[in-house]
């Protein structure tokens, strides 16, 4: 299977390579470039390469949680915890934090909904931010005590 893999990523590298060479110059114009044939390939080989990346990962990672021993309870605590990040991030979100008149004098129709969505997930992100940042240092000084 892996001599398989290898002979498909090698074309895959050499009709890249080839299509490269064949690409239009800068002095083209632009809406010629688009129209392109090699430059369409070479799209299509990329939408290719990401699916076929997006189901391995998603196949071989569903594959591990259900062989591995305790991954779905490990998975269950991971989605539980993300949910209640989101739920805190929610409570944290006011959704006054913008003028919306100002907002539609700009000409950006803008409701508290969206201001409460948007700041939900900003607060999402410093959130899981903070704890990425926690666990790392917890690990690294568990370690420094450890030796």
């Amino acid at each position: 299977m892996h001599k398989i893999v290898k002979i498909i990523l090698v074309v895959l590298g050499l009709v890249g390579a080839i299509l490269w060479f064949q690409l239009p110059s800068s002095d083209v114009p632009a809406t010629e470039a688009i129209n392109n044939g090699s430059m369409n390939f070479m799209f299509i080989i990329t939408y290719i390469l990401l699916g076929i990346a997006i189901v391995a990962t998603v196949l071989f990672g569903l594959m591990n949680l259900f062989t591995s021993k305790g991954g779905l309870k490990k998975a269950l605590f991971a989605v539980v915890g993300l949910l209640i990040v989101v739920v805190i991030s929610y409570a944290m979100a006011t959704g006054t934090d913008v003028n919306l008149d100002e907002m539609a004098r700009k000409g950006v129709p803008t409701t508290v909904d969206t201001v409460k969505a948007i700041g939900t997930g900003l607060n999402v992100f410093f959130l899981l931010t903070i704890i990425a940042v926690a666990a790392m240092l917890y690990s690294g000084v568990k370690k420094m005590i450890s030796k």
